[in-house]
């Protein structure tokens, strides 16, 4: 059945027997329909497709496909969810609103393990049999740090998990550890490349070095210690995490957010280099960072942590040890000089696009499906 961005947030007709209907549980503010509106708006920044995290293209692998809505909420209920959140560490009450959809799909898909805790605890309380698959994404960082109470309830909830994927091998191997016994898949993120700039031979006569992201994992002071009020260095960094003291005396560095989709292309087609500088992690951080640059055909330098290297090797983009600022310096300039090079090595991580294992959006959805049909068919 061809399924229409509008058919997301119609009443849909039942699936046909073979079709798999799929429920998209998303946190609470990634809301299908407002995702769709930013969307066509060009105010959704990022690499995207009209549903969230290309999601919506299972319906061309023969799925029916729903997405979890976001609630109107009084103060009192936004402020009762916040709370209940911060208690256990996942959004039941979003989940909780969801119970009714997630009950009538064959499997449920989650982003992070904040919905996929939630989901279980929804099965739990309200039943259901749909199958559950279980993207984790920092639980692992931070699971030897969790408390005991945490841990116990978490370890019930996960037994509700049909499988967990991950975004990384460092991350399964941790989870593999926290559960022997659980079904665990790596399924490799991937966001929309059917669109790829090619690189170019970059002006080196002012390095410019272009770095984003919001993840927890940025170490953004680490960046910052090496390129300070560097004479032949420019830096725009495209944050809402970063705090703005933090670049109080360093002449050479611009602190900004992109409102738009033109804004994020125009700094992209600025820079010489890319620079995704990352905090020790397990799950890939900055990855979608890293594809983003690689699709706007410029150079990148990221740090060597989270197992990145299973989407680019080092002939691909340059890494560098985490927190070293010299040696993040040092790989800067040498990518933001060698113009010849560096071109060269943005077109053997575009290349590596083309080569399996594949890491765009339809591949990362396509193996969501795989999973899945394992699962229920």
């Amino acid at each position: 059945m061809e399924q229409h961005t509008s058919d997301y947030f119609v009443e849909q007709t039942p699936p046909a027997a073979k079709e798999l209907r799929v429920f998209v549980h998303l946190a609470e503010n990634k809301d299908a329909k407002r995702w769709l509106e930013a969307w066509r708006n060009g105010t959704l920044v990022g690499f995207n497709d009209e549903t969230p995290y290309s999601y919506g293209r299972a319906s061309s692998f023969g799925c029916c496909v729903q997405f979890s809505e976001s609630s109107t909420e009084t103060t009192l209920q936004k402020w009762a969810r916040f709370l209940l959140r911060g208690l256990l560490g996942f959004d039941f009450l979003h989940a909780w609103r969801q119970r009714e959809k997630l009950k009538h799909a064959d499997v449920i898909w989650t982003h992070t393990e904040s919905q996929y805790l939630a989901v279980a605890a929804v099965k739990v309380l309200a039943g259901g049999r749909a199958k559950i698959i279980g993207q984790s994404v920092w639980l692992f960082d931070k699971w030897g740090s969790l408390s005991f109470l945490r841990k116990l309830l978490y370890r019930a909830l996960i037994r509700q998990i049909d499988v967990l994927t991950f975004l990384s091998e460092l991350n399964l191997a941790a989870a593999g550890k926290a559960f022997p016994s659980a079904q665990l898949r790596l399924v490799p993120f991937g966001i929309p490349d059917e669109v790829v700039i090619s690189p170019i031979v970059r002006d080196h006569e002012q390095i410019k070095i272009l770095s984003l992201g919001n993840d927890r994992h940025r170490d953004w002071l680490t960046l910052i210690d090496a390129v300070s009020n560097h004479p032949k260095i420019s830096v725009k960094i495209l944050s809402n995490t970063l705090p703005r003291r933090h670049i109080a005396n360093s002449k050479n560095i611009e602190l900004f957010s992109a409102k738009t989709n033109e804004e994020l292309k125009r700094a992209f087609a600025w820079a010489t280099v890319v620079c995704v500088p990352l905090k020790n992690n397990l799950h890939a951080s900055g990855i979608t960072a890293i594809q983003e640059a690689v699709l706007s055909g410029v150079p990148v330098v990221a740090t060597n942590t989270g197992g990145l290297q299973l989407y680019f090797s080092g002939d691909e983009i340059r890494y560098v040890a985490a927190k070293d600022p010299k040696a993040l310096l040092t790989a800067l300039i040498e990518i933001g000089t060698a113009s010849v090079d560096a071109c060269n090595m943005a077109r053997k991580a575009q290349a590596r696009l083309a080569h399996p294992p594949y890491i765009g959006a339809s591949d990362y959805v396509r193996r969501h499906v795989e999973i899945s049909r394992e699962l229920v068919l």
